[in-house]
């Protein structure tokens, strides 16, 4: 909501069009539709017009779409007229209700109105864009207006707040609630904003006629004001952050008190913070940044500040959980410079600024301590401190203190302090809790200095007002603590609320004189508020919590039980419904239900800290840490909050002062204040409402607004409305809207408004309670208004009606006149017309009509009118002509007073322009002046000047250089006497304290070599005993005595780094410890032999428990064999069943041909029926034939039937056979599955308990070896030692001989270097003098030049006053005198430096000699060094060989564990596949069987048919039989024909209806066709998918098995490559040596070529050893010539700074020497001018001439040393040549060792590439070792690299390695134990991959059972399909018969079968197509003979085609 200077008009964002709103269509729409709200999920509410009432129910029709929907009458709510559309107030709302509020926000919003009122409350919806109406314009719109003036604006309800306080002298507030994202922070922005500009301080007013749009708004604002709004950015910037509803969301709450003096200026302020979310500086959601000031440091501090501040990248530190998070359209960096110009503004100094930046630093780095858990304890450790190092420094800390206070912080039990250890999570939780409280306490700083910046004491503030900016009530799905605070504000400021509203309501009641009791509706809240603050009676929510904070044992589910127990029966208090995870309990707020979950809520109320890092912090060095933890005394401690998560500790809730004050106490403090503050008040409500969680612009989510109206307490405070008489009406404007309602009620003439609307009221009939009579105004409840509105705008219909009707009849009676008219001119201009025709042949009329316009009487009425026109052009042109002159006189008078003002102006200028002159003239007179006079006094100055600089040159000259020289000569004499005497003692010191060292440097070699042995010794016994600590964890007996033992080993180690004597105690004490270990080795043994027997039996019973297993395995397998026999038999039988359905097929196609040539006799006999007796013959010879075909045919059928039912019967019965067989299969499988799996529970249980006793005795057996190994290697590590010590003793003594020989040769050298050291320090203590002097002499030069110019300014004033010239001589002499006195003393000084300079030199020299011989001395002792450190890097290279051996062996041990892995994976993956294949299988066995009961139900149909086939036969028979008749009855045909025409007709009967039927068969057999056919097809697509989903999964299953094969075997391969690895140093192992010894003969030849390989390289790597030491020699060489050429470089540049010193120093006196002339030459000028003192000035000169000589002669001198000087310069660069060229020959020779190493490197890479030749041809065979020797040649490289990397900085290195070694022989102990974990660790995996297998070969055989029963089902399956295609031969062979059965009748056959063809028409789409045809095929049959033959060879592939096509369809 920020300000805009767009082009756009702000008050179409401010005002509303009430042209659309006062619209009379939607006034009648609304009266006539009924409109109404009725509830919708998508909009809330939406309009609706009620249509019918149906009892509680209510039919209406939705405005929208026109749909109909019942509602229920309860949840309908009225809709207010469209007078009150976008109303400002909703309070003016007639219908006050939910759906009406949100409707108008809804339409006010869509508008671009954000402000609307609602009683006391100004609602604001976030419009998520720039508006403008922000700008000084708007600002000064509002000042000074009522608040019903305006429209509803932010800066209306400042205003008002301002006038109220100005007025009445109260104090006022407005407090802004909402949801974060809402606006809360911006409109307080703008209150502060508006307040700023109204009531800007005395200073900062400067004019208010300044216009509004000038560009500089802060020049108008005073200082204060300016800082007031600059205070915000600052808090923003530490206050809030990005979260995902809000880019600038304020984590905390605000109150700022702006104070005004009694004129309403503003003179200070002060701001009260409330609940900041400190978590956010630890942690952040996805999405969410913490607070600003993070990333605007870490993006905006320049390089400086970074190093000052130790800051990072984003990504490096924890508590930016997401990183850098970025906010679209704005800049860290920018907003970074903007914070640190508002804390300028805020007046905080550089300093400050700095500090609290440091503590935001450290609260990132608080985040970067990383702690870890100690691996055999609970006990955090700090592996690494840098972070922590860091932090220390930032707050002022010592590092070694603050790790202490929080890894073992001392806390109090019962009287006394004890150190305890704190695991992993409690430090975490210790440094963030530390974090947290770090960062709060800097925010209060921060907001306390702010307030001191806007503190003004001075002047007083007579009242405030206050801005209250506070979350709005959350209800989240969890509500934690601080929603129960942020919702008990909530409740407490809406009872603010509901009281205040309710005070105006009944102040405005009684003003008005209404009966009215009043009722406080803030006491509806107090009952939730007692039940969260209550103290006591019963205690409330807080109360509870704070007493359980006191209880030492309390939890938060005691917290909760107590809370159910002490507020169960409260009203306002539910127990939760959801479950217990997610709430513990509910309360019943006036927004609705909340549930609260009670997690950590005891800690969050105490906020408890590590109390030891807080003293810390309050003694910080660091100032400001200490000030921001002051109150150190009033934290909660770590004691505390032990005592209630350990009971060990029993301490009581005790503080060092006092109690400590929970964080619900302090709050429920400030709320109190708070709210005492605001009751003292007048409050001003301002609501803040989110539209939509997109930040969307436009867009409203109607549910999300009515919750946070709910929240707001908006509707809460409608709800209270609606009690009253919200609508109210002054009277004027009821009796002028509602008069037309009751048009007799009020008398004509003057009546008073209130009796007026008395008599209205009386004469609408109101019900009493509706409404009231004030004084002003009339009140109504909520909805009479809108029914007045219904009945005026109904009487206001009717009269429109009523005005139409008169209206429309007064037009058609206007109409009918103007008619009538019509016809009475037309009649007139037909009598006219008919006398023109009668008068136009008349010659009289003729006469007249060419008379008439000659005569003038009717020319003068034209000839006036042209006058007239005249006339009024000519007064037109006069009227404008005198306008002009009226215009050119104004303007000829206002060209005059210009032209006299000018004038004037003119002679003024003029005036002023002669006065110029005139001064001008003067000035250029005076100006000539004082130039000529000027350069008088120039000349004089410089004549002066001249004889002042000859006077001084000759005052230097006289004033002698011999006495400064005696002087100084005595001063160097007493000097080197007393530096004699010095040196003598010193050197007598130093000599004892050399011995001392020597002494003690011998003792602490031997103490520290003892001590390394020692520390070796004691490592080696702590690795030992650790290893004993894990052994008796696992075995439980001997846990106490070894941690007994572990504290005393710990005590002893300190005791014995302390003494030698202790150690040598404690080694005794270990000693007998060891025996007591033997001891309990030999209880372990006697276990395990134990565990030994338990193993044996637990084998017999595992082998038994086997046995069975194959036994019932065996069992399996033959119920298996028993199930693929019957199987078998089933395949057989279907065989039989198959080759039946052959037979049977063909015997159907003879009766198909059969029948055909029966059909083709029948065509012959009705076409022959009139021919010849002889065919009537052959026709009876055919028909006898024709039946004997067909007796035939039915025997023959009859049989194929009997044998196809005898089939039939066989088949069942096998079948059922099969079924019982199978079932008594499944259920024998069953049982066995379920033995099976008993077997399996029971075999894995033993299994386990193997493992288990097998895991104990490997370790067992592990740890006997490893304790005897290690008794072993400390016996020789004793031995060693002893040994050690004696070699170590011998060496010692001959060290000590040489140590004293070289002890004398380093005495003698210190003793000279300690007189050089002496004459070096004696010579710089005279330097320093010297330099002091020359110091003084420079600063008495510049007294001297500041003193000439004092002169000058003399001489000035002397030329300006030419009397004082003689004065100002006196002064010149005496300070002349003054001048060559401190010149006299310069000149000794020089002449000391001189001397002191050749005594400096000659000390050089000897300092040079003595370093020569100290630098041979230490190239010597170099030798030796390197020397020592050969043998070191040799040890290096071992341990390193150990070290990459080590890593290798891990390597190879985590590779496995996670092939391992994989491995479990992929078994996992298998068996899942495995039980999807299982229920895919039973899902196919489910539909084969739903396919066989449709398969039986279709047999079921075609007996069915067949049996109506036969019955169709037989009716056949009864035909030929009475066709026979008729033949026989042949001769009596002519007798007979009318016989036969009746039997024709009967059989023609019979015929249709046997059509009949059969076209109903024909139906019946299509539908079960059609059904065959889907299920073809369904079983086709079906068996395609099975068969594709089974291939796949085989493929799946086969490539699976592959991997898992590949895998098994590369794990195996792996396996054996270790067993191999393990077999060379498992040597006792006799299975292993057995699997060798078979290895051994496959690998032989591989062995020898390895040996060869392995030959080769031992040759090249002696050859590498010769080539690295040669190269070793030659880098030690270059090293050394490096370093010498280094030594001659820094001598040369000494010796070249000497000679720059000289130069300088030769330079320095000639400067003085020619200074000093200067001074003779300006003396010489002064004494030659100066004509008064002449007398005395040449004494003096001949003084001076005589001093002069002497000068000049100390010249010579000086000229002669510097000669001196030259001629040793010139040595000196002789030198520097002679030690270039030697570096020149140096640099030749590191040339050519460099040249050396190269040759070596080539030969290197020569050796390697031999070496890759010799890897290609062994590759094959040697892999692994080739490896390991690149890997060391690889190794050898990096050591080259290193060692010459180390040759650089060979001392650090030593110390490091020194360290390095004692660590790495820890790790080597360690890494030991870790190898023989290791080891275990391989058995187990050993054992798991047996497991694997065996889990394999089980699914293996799973696999291939799946396969069969897929081949069992695939089997059924070509069954089913095999059955269903003879199903179908059989369905269309029915069909083709019953096709050619169709025309049996003699005469009429083609009608019946176009008959048969039209009633096929009739059925269903799909079977038109072939019912044609057939049609076509009888037609076809009917006429020939010939093609009967060819007819069933057609058919077939139209019937195969058809399918086909169905097919293609389907």
């Amino acid at each position: 909501m920020a300000q805009r200077t767009g082009q756009e008009d702000p008050e179409r964002y401010l005002f509303v069009d009430r042209a659309v709103v006062y619209n009379p269509a939607t006034q009648a729409d609304w009266t006539a539709k009924k409109l109404v709200w009725v509830p919708s999920e998508r909009h809330g509410f939406e309009a609706a017009s009620i249509r019918e009432e149906r009892g509680e129910e209510v039919v209406v029709e939705l405005a929208e779409n026109g749909k109909k929907a019942v509602v229920n009458k309860d949840d309908i709510q009225k809709m207010n007229p469209p007078k009150f559309s976008k109303v400002e107030d909703m309070a003016e709302l007639t219908c006050l209700n939910e759906a009406s509020v949100l409707h108008n926000l809804k339409d006010r919003y869509y508008s671009g109105l954000i402000y609307t009122y609602s009683g006391l409350f100004c609602v604001v919806i976030n419009p998520y864009k720039n508006l403008p109406i922000y700008s000084e314009n708007i600002i000064e719109m509002y000042r000074g207006k009522k608040r019903h003036e305006m429209p509803p604006h932010i800066y209306a309800i400042s205003e008002t707040a301002y006038r109220c306080m100005l007025q009445d002298r109260e104090d006022q507030s407005i407090l802004c609630t909402g949801e974060s994202g809402a606006g809360k922070t911006e409109n307080t922005k703008k209150v502060i904003q508006y307040l700023a500009h109204v009531a800007s301080s005395h200073k900062g007013r400067k004019d208010h006629n300044i216009p509004p749009d000038s560009p500089k708004p802060m020049k108008l604002q005073g200082e204060l004001e300016r800082q007031l709004l600059q205070a915000n950015p600052i808090l923003e910037s530490f206050g809030n952050a990005k979260t995902v509803k809000n880019d600038n969301s304020s984590r905390f709450g605000k109150f700022i008190r702006i104070n005004f003096d009694v004129t309403g200026y503003i003179v200070g302020a002060n701001i009260e913070t409330y609940l900041l979310e400190k978590s956010r500086a630890i942690r952040q959601a996805k999405d969410e940044r913490t607070f600003h000031i993070f990333y605007q440091l870490l993006s905006g501090a320049g390089e400086h500040l970074k190093s000052d501040l130790l800051l990072e990248g984003f990504n490096s530190y924890r508590f930016l959980s997401n990183g850098h998070v970025p906010i679209p359209g704005q800049q860290d960096k920018d907003n970074f410079q903007e914070t640190m110009e508002a804390m300028h503004i805020m007046t905080f100094n550089h300093d400050e600024i700095l500090a609290m930046l440091k503590v935001v630093s450290a609260v990132l780095q608080f985040g970067n301590v990383v702690f870890k858990k100690e691996r055999n304890t609970d006990q955090a450790s700090m592996p690494e401190n840098t972070a922590a190092q860091k932090l220390c420094h930032l707050l002022g800390m010592n590092v070694m203190e603050f790790t202490r206070a929080i890894l073992s912080p001392r806390i109090k039990v019962g009287r006394d302090y004890v150190q305890k250890a704190q695991t992993k999570e409690q430090a975490d939780f210790a440094v963030e809790a530390l974090a947290k409280a770090t960062y709060e306490r800097l925010f209060r700083w921060l907001v306390h200095r702010i307030n001191k910046a806007l503190d003004r004491t001075k002047r007083q503030g007579a009242s405030f007002i206050g801005i209250l900016d506070i979350a709005g009530f959350e209800i989240f799905e969890l509500n934690s603590f601080e929603q129960l605070c942020i919702n008990y504000t909530n409740e407490k400021l809406q009872q603010l609320f509901n009281h205040t509203m309710f005070i105006l309501e009944q102040e405005e009641y009684q003003r008005e004189g209404i009966e009215w009791s009043f009722i406080d509706f803030g006491l509806d809240l107090q009952p939730c508020i007692d039940l969260i603050e209550r103290p006591n009676n019963p205690p409330g929510v807080l109360a509870l919590l704070d007493e359980e904070c006191w209880f030492p044992k309390a939890t938060d589910k005691t917290f909760v039980d107590k809370v159910l127990q002490e507020l169960g029966t409260h009203s306002k208090f539910q127990k939760p419904r959801q479950l217990k995870d997610k709430a513990d309990f509910c309360i019943i707020h006036y927004a609705g239900r909340v549930d609260y979950k009670a997690d950590e809520w005891l800690m969050k109320n105490m906020d408890p800290l590590n109390d030891n890092v807080a003293t810390l912090l309050h003694q910080s060095t660091d100032k400001f840490v200490a000030e921001l933890w002051k109150d150190v005394d009033r934290i909660v401690g770590l004691d505390q909050v032990a005592g209630m998560n350990e009971t060990a500790f029993g301490a009581a809730y005790k503080t060092k002062k006092g109690m400590f004050r929970t964080v619900s106490q302090l709050y429920k403090e400030q709320l109190s204040k708070l709210m005492a503050t605001l009751r003292n008040t007048n409050p001003n409500f301002v609501r803040c409402i989110i539209p939509n969680h997109e930040k969307r612009a436009g867009k409203l989510d109607p549910h999300l607004v009515l919750d946070q109206l709910r929240c707001n307490g908006v509707l809460e405070g409608i709800r209270i409305c609606r009690q009253g008489f919200p609508n109210r009406i002054v009277f004027q404007e009821f009796r002028q809207r509602y008069e037309i309602l009751t048009p007799n009620a009020i008398p004509k003439g003057f009546m008073d408004g209130k009796q007026a609307c008395e008599r209205m009221i009386q004469a609408l009939e109101l019900d009493q309670n509706l409404f009231r009579i004030g004084q002003s105004k009339i009140f109504f409840r909520a909805g009479v208004l809108a029914h007045l509105e219904e009945e005026r705008d109904l009487k206001i219909t009717d009269i429109i009606i009523y005005f139409q009707a008169v209206c429309r009849g007064y037009l058609a009676r206007k109409a009918f006149a103007k008619k009538q008219q019509q016809l009475s001119a037309l009649k007139i201009l037909q009598r006219n017309c008919f006398a023109y025709l009668k008068l136009r042949h008349w010659q009289w009329w003729r006469l007249f009509t060419k008379v008439k316009p000659l005569l003038q009487v009717t020319r003068q009425e034209e000839e006036m009118q042209a006058k007239d026109e005249e006339l009024a052009k000519v007064k037109e042109k006069q009227s404008k002509v005198e306008g002009e002159l009226v215009e050119m006189e104004r303007k000829h008078q206002q060209l005059m007073e210009e032209k006299n003002i000018l004038a004037e102006q003119l002679q003024a200028e003029t005036e002023l322009f002669a006065e110029a002159d005139e001064m001008r003239a003067r000035l250029v007179a005076k100006k000539q002046e004082l130039e000529e006079i000027l350069h008088d006094l120039e000349s004089r100055v410089e004549e002066e000047e001249e004889r002042n600089q000859s006077l001084e040159n000759e005052k230097k000259k006289m004033q002698s250089h011999v006495q400064d020289l005696e002087e100084q000569l005595d001063e160097e004499e007493a000097a080197r006497q007393k530096l004699q005497l010095e040196k003598v003692t010193a050197e007598a010191k130093i000599k004892k304290c050399e011995e001392d060292i020597l002494l003690l440097e011998d003792q602490n070699s031997k103490f520290l070599k003892e001590k390394k042995l020692l520390e070796d010794r004691i490592g080696e016994m702590t690795s030992m005993l650790a290893e004993e600590e894990e052994k008796a964890k696992n075995l439980g007996k001997t846990k106490n005595k070894q941690e007994m033992m572990m504290v005393d080993l710990e005590e002893r180690l300190k005791k014995e780094e302390k003494t030698r004597q202790e150690l040598e105690k404690a080694k005794r004490k270990l000693d007998g410890e060891t025996t007591d270990l033997q001891d309990q080795i030999a209880e372990l043994q006697a276990q395990i032999e134990e565990l030994k027997l338990q193993l044996a039996k637990k084998e017999e019973e595992l082998q038994a428990m086997q046995a069975r297993g194959d036994e019932e395995v065996s069992q399996r397998n033959n119920a298996l064999k028993q199930v693929r026999e019957l199987q078998a038999q089933l395949a057989e039988l279907q065989e039989d069943l198959e080759s039946e359905r052959v037979s049977r097929n063909k015997a159907e196609k003879l009766k198909r041909d059969l029948s055909e040539e029966l059909e083709a006799l029948k065509t012959e006999l009705e076409d022959t029926l009139d021919t010849t007796a002889a065919q009537q013959e052959l026709r009876t010879k055919r028909e006898q034939e024709v039946a004997e075909l067909k007796k035939a045919i039915d025997e023959e059928a009859k049989n194929h039937e009997a044998q196809i039912q005898e089939m039939r019967q066989r088949h069942g019965t096998a079948l059922e056979d099969l079924s019982e067989q199978l079932e008594q299969a499944k259920r024998f499988k069953a049982n066995l599955e379920k033995n099976k799996q008993s077997q399996e529970s029971a075999n894995k249980e033993l299994a386990i308990e193997l493992k288990g006793v097998q895991q104990a005795k490997t370790e067992s057996e592990h740890k006997r070896k490893k304790l005897e190994g290690q008794l072993q290697e400390v016996m020789a590590r004793a031995t060693e030692g002893e040994r050690l010590k004696g070699e170590l003793a011998d060496r010692s003594h001959k060290l000590q001989a040489e140590l004293d020989n070289v002890s004398t040769l380093l005495e003698d050298a210190e003793r000279k270097g300690i007189k050089m050291a002496k004459d070096v320090s004696s010579l710089e203590s005279q330097l320093q003098d010297t330099q002091e002097l020359l110091q003084e002499e420079t600063r008495q030069k510049l007294n001297l030049s500041s003193r000439i110019r004092q002169l000058e300014e003399e001489k000035g004033g002397l030329q300006e006053q030419q009397e004082e010239e003689e004065e100002t001589r006196k002064n010149l002499e005496k300070q002349l005198a003054a001048l060559q006195a401190q010149l006299v003393e310069s000149k000794k000084k020089l002449e000391d430096d001189v001397g002191a300079l050749e005594g400096l030199e000659e000390v050089k020299k000897k300092l040079l000699k003595d370093a020569e011989c100290t630098n041979q001395r230490l190239e010597e002792k170099s030798l030796a060094f390197e020397k020592m450190e050969k043998t070191k890097t040799r040890l290096q290279q071992e341990l390193d060989d150990l070290t990459v051996d080590l890593d290798h062996q891990r390597q190879i041990v985590s590779n496995l564990e996670k092939k391992q892995k994989k491995f479990d994976q992929m078994l996992a993956e298998e068996k899942s596949v495995s039980a999807r294949y299982a229920e895919e299988r039973d899902r196919a066995e489910a539909e084969a069987r739903e396919k066989e009961t449709k398969s039986l139900s279709l047999a079921r149909a075609l007996d069915e048919a067949l049996e109506a086939k036969e019955e169709f036969e037989r009716l056949n028979k009864q035909l030929r039989a009475e066709m026979e008749d008729l033949m026989s009855s042949k001769d009596d045909v002519g007798k007979n024909v009318h016989e036969l025409e009746k039997s024709k007709r009967s059989m023609e009967q019979q015929l249709e209806e046997m059509r009949t039927q059969l076209e109903e068969l024909e139906d019946e057999l299509q539908a079960t066709e059609d059904a065959k056919l889907r299920l073809e097809v369904n079983m086709q697509a079906m068996k395609a998918q099975y068969e594709r989903d089974l291939q796949g999964r085989d493929e799946q299953n086969d490539e699976k098995k592959r991997l898992l094969v590949k895998q098994v075997r590369e794990m195996e391969a792996e396996l054996e490559d270790e067993r191999k690895q393990r077999a060379l140093a498992v040597a006792a192992k006799k299975k292993l040596e057995m699997d060798l010894k078979d290895l051994e003969a496959h690998i032989e030849g591989a062995n020898r070529g390895r040996d060869e390989a392995i030959k080769q390289l031992r040759k090249l790597q002696a050859q590498m050893k010769d080539y690295q030491r040669e190269l070793e020699d030659a880098r030690s060489s270059r090293d050394e010539i490096f370093t010498q050429a280094k030594e001659n470089e820094k001598k040369l540049k000494s010796l070249e700074a000497e000679v720059l010193q000289l130069q300088e120093d030769l330079a320095a006196s000639e400067r003085a020497r020619r200074h000093a002339e200067q001074e003779r030459d300006e003396l010489t000028d002064e004494i030659s001018n100066s004509a008064s003192g002449k007398s005395a000035l040449m004494d003096e000169k001949r003084r001076l001439e005589a001093r002069i000589a002497q000068l000049e002669e100390e010249l010579e001198e000086e000229q002669s040393n510097m000669e001196l000087l030259n001629d040793r310069f010139r040595k000196t660069t002789m030198q520097v040549d002679t030690l270039t060229t030697e570096l020149a020959g140096e640099r030749s020779v590191a040339q050519k060792s460099e040249n050396a190493r190269q040759q070596l490197e080539r030969q290197n890479k020569e050796l390697k590439a031999k070496l890759q030749e010799l890897e290609g041809s062994i590759k094959g065979r040697f892999k692994a070792s080739i490896a390991a020797l690149e890997a060391k040649i690889l190794q050898l490289e990096e050591q080259l690299e290193q060692e010459a990397k180390e040759r650089s900085a060979a001392n650090k290195i030593v110390r490091r390695t020194e360290k390095k070694l004692k660590e790495v022989c820890m790790q080597v102990e360690d890494e030991r134990r870790h190898a023989d974990q290791y080891k275990e660790q391989l058995e187990k995996a050993n054992s798991r991959m047996k497991q694997l297998k065996r889990q394999l070969e089980e699914a293996e055989e799973e696999a291939t059972r799946a396969n069969a029963s897929r081949r069992k089902l695939q089997r059924e399956l070509d069954d089913a399909t095999e059955a269903s295609e003879g199903l179908s031969r059989e369905v269309n062979t029915l069909k083709s018969r019953l096709r050619r059965g169709g025309p049996i009748s003699f005469s009429s056959g083609r009608s019946g079968r176009r008959q048969a063809g039209t009633s096929l028409d009739l059925s269903d789409d799909d079977l038109d197509g072939k019912a044609s045809d057939v049609a076509n095929a009888n037609d076809t049959t009917a006429p020939q003979t010939n093609n009967h033959h060819q007819q069933p060879q057609q058919q077939q592939p139209q019937q195969q085609q058809q399918p086909e096509e169905q097919q293609q369809q389907q």
